[in-house]
This record gives C-alpha cells, sequence and structure tokens, in this order.
C-alpha cells in the first residue's frame, strides 16, 4: 500500500509503503508521529494525520499493489 499527498497547485508526493510482510517506510520529511498507518485484522490499512495544521490541506490517495 502506498500513500500519496498532493497539495493544491502543487505536485504528488510519496509518504509512505507498507504492506503485511514489511514495517512502515516513511519518505523524508514524514513519520509515524504525524502520519500513522494501521492495519486491522482483514489487512484493511487506514492513515491517521496526528495534529493537523492548514499546512496538511491536501487531496491524500491511496494505491495498492498486488505483488
Amino acid at each position: 500500500m502506498f500513500w500519496y499527498q498532493q497539495p493544491p497547485r502543487d505536485s504528488m508526493k510519496l509518504l509512505v509503503s507498507t504492506s503485511t510482510w514489511m514495517q512502515n517506510s516513511y519518505e523524508e520529511g514524514y513519520s509515524e508521529t504525524r502520519f500513522k498507518i494501521s492495519r486491522d485484522d482483514n489487512d484493511r490499512f487506514v492513515m491517521t494525520i496526528k495534529n493537523v495544521t492548514s499546512k496538511d490541506e491536501a487531496t491524500y490517495f491511496c494505491a495498492a499493489s498486488d505483488h
């Protein structure tokens, strides 16, 4: 699972990638402190943004791969 952020009038940026067999891998400038990824018993992933500020205004996307 890949999580992306696209701020207004800016390009899309990868935030974090994760899978059922590896730990979360955060891109530079992003961390679990603010962008928490959790997985439930059915392997559904959820991203929660903590301490939201106006700088977090963006469209967020997730993408999945079947690898």
